[in-house]
């Protein structure tokens, strides 16, 4: 009996250090907001989206200097907020809505002001595209479609709806927000590595204690500015765009090929604004094949859809053509009357390439103008009374794309790259804080190994207009 006494504990030591590293999930923290969510009303109903926001805040409060110079810089930049939020707008509710549907912090709503900048057009110099910033390997697993035609990583729905499928694995896999946020930024086994060899050092395994890239210790402090701000703008003096706790936008599902300025036309919105909601489309006809599903603002779809059931004209000014197996590219172009030039220049193909592998784009005879539209919005006057089939029309001429030119614009979003005048006291540390990358990023883009400047010296710098 004294020597099973002797022994017991010795056995309780071993097993503890066979137990696994991460806490099962039954043990895992159970997260709420600190400070943030404290001031909130919860006996009224969110005012705003911003108000919903914060009630959903349930990702601990960081709390370091990265923390502060984050807040500092983006409080400094109050149109830089202002914009990143005025964009935010069309989304927002449809990712709170969805994060609230999964039981997930709302906080993880403003990653995309730190991922893209709200821009679903942004494109980072790794090719991550969209409001999610998805590589194109991480978009293929999670079934985001990328071809010629389109790229559903800048979708606002699908990319949605794919990140918040990555983040809640990520949180599965690490039990800890702040280290699945580092994983979303760095790869999951990047930061499991990161944290095998901190436990095998003897040294704690927590998102602050890791050795990690500049940009992914920086990745959470950031978002948590963000979240600072947002909790209360009054505090840094920044004033937040209005947005409504109300969908904007609901999506529409069409059998025909249309053209993206025909269905902006018809929708009666500005180019603009149409792309926005629906970002993805790489060419500018939209297939039908692809079973499109069109971002449309609430008020829009009626107008939309009655002002496609008076249209007479094409819908688009370009025919698809699949080609035969092995059929040239010459003798298609002969076929519909154009040079082979035209054809290689409206499907932005090498002047080697002399036979068709894919369907491509051949520009249709007749344009959409030539039946007009009458738009349902117009109000007749007394002396133009509306017709009875068409209450309260005007007829207008959409886009004539294929009479105006033969090429194909490429709607791709391209990286964004800007110079920088090195100044007195600039180091690749400091350029890489203030652009939002990293040292490594500008060492290989200006093609340096050291880390000296030279006072006048430009350098290329990656990001969008508005830092994120």
């Amino acid at each position: 009996m004294k020597i099973l006494r002797l022994l017991l504990p010795l056995m309780l030591v071993v097993l503890a250090g066979c137990a696994t590293r991460h806490p099962p999930a039954d043990q895992r923290q159970a997260y709420v907001a600190e400070d943030t969510s404290r001031t909130v009303d919860l006996t009224h109903p969110p005012r705003d989206m911003w108000d919903r926001i914060r009630r959903g805040f349930a990702i601990p409060n960081l709390r370091n200097e990265r923390v502060d110079y984050w807040t500092d810089y983006y409080a400094s930049h109050p149109q830089s907020v202002l914009l990143m939020s005025q964009r935010a707008g069309k989304y927002l509710y449809y990712i709170v809505d969805e994060l609230n549907r999964r039981g997930l912090p709302t906080e993880l709503a403003l990653l995309p002001f730190v991922e893209s900048a709200y821009n679903p057009n942004a494109l980072s110099r790794s090719q991550a595209s969209g409001l999610w910033q998805f590589i194109p390997s991480t978009g293929q697993h999670y079934k985001l479609e990328q071809d010629w035609w389109r790229d559903q990583r800048r979708d606002p729905v699908a990319s949605t709806q794919a990140a918040l499928d990555y983040l809640s694995y990520l949180y599965d896999f690490q039990g800890d927000w702040y280290l699945a946020l580092a994983s979303y930024n760095w790869g999951e086994g990047a930061v499991k590595r990161a944290m095998d060899k901190a436990a095998d050092a003897g040294r704690p395994t927590g998102y602050t204690d890791l050795d990690m890239p500049e940009e992914t210790r920086n990745y959470v402090p950031k978002l948590q500015a963000i979240k600072n701000i947002i909790a209360r703008p009054e505090k840094f003096g920044i004033t937040l765009p209005g947005v409504s706790n109300a969908p904007y936008f609901t999506t529409v599902h069409k059998s025909r090929d249309m053209d993206i300025a025909v269905a902006a036309a018809l929708a009666e919105m500005p180019l603009e604004d149409f792309q926005a909601l629906n970002p993805s489309y790489n060419r500018p006809v939209i297939l039908a094949a692809h079973n499109p599903a069109l971002h449309l603002p609430l008020d829009k779809v009626g107008v939309f859809n009655e002002n496609l059931e008076s249209y007479t004209g094409r819908l688009s000014s370009w025919q698809i053509y699949h080609p035969k197996k092995g059929q040239s590219l010459a003798s298609i172009a002969k076929a519909h009357g154009i040079t082979l030039d035209q054809l290689r220049q409206a499907n932005k193909l090498g002047s080697k390439q002399t036979v068709a592998t894919a369907a491509v784009l051949i520009p249709a005879q007749e344009a959409p103008a030539s039946g007009g539209l009458r738009l349902v919005s117009y109000q007749a006057s007394a002396a133009e009374p509306a017709a009875p089939s068409t209450r309260n029309v005007r007829r207008v001429n959409l886009p004539a794309q294929a009479s105006a030119r033969l090429h194909a614009p490429d709607l791709r979003p391209k990286p964004v790259v800007r110079t920088h005048t090195i100044r007195p006291g600039d180091t690749l540390y400091s350029l890489a804080r203030r652009y939002n990358t990293s040292v490594d990023a500008l060492r290989k883009l200006n093609n340096l190994k050291g880390s000296s400047l030279s006072t006048g010296q430009r350098l290329r710098v990656p990001g969008t207009a508005v830092q994120g």
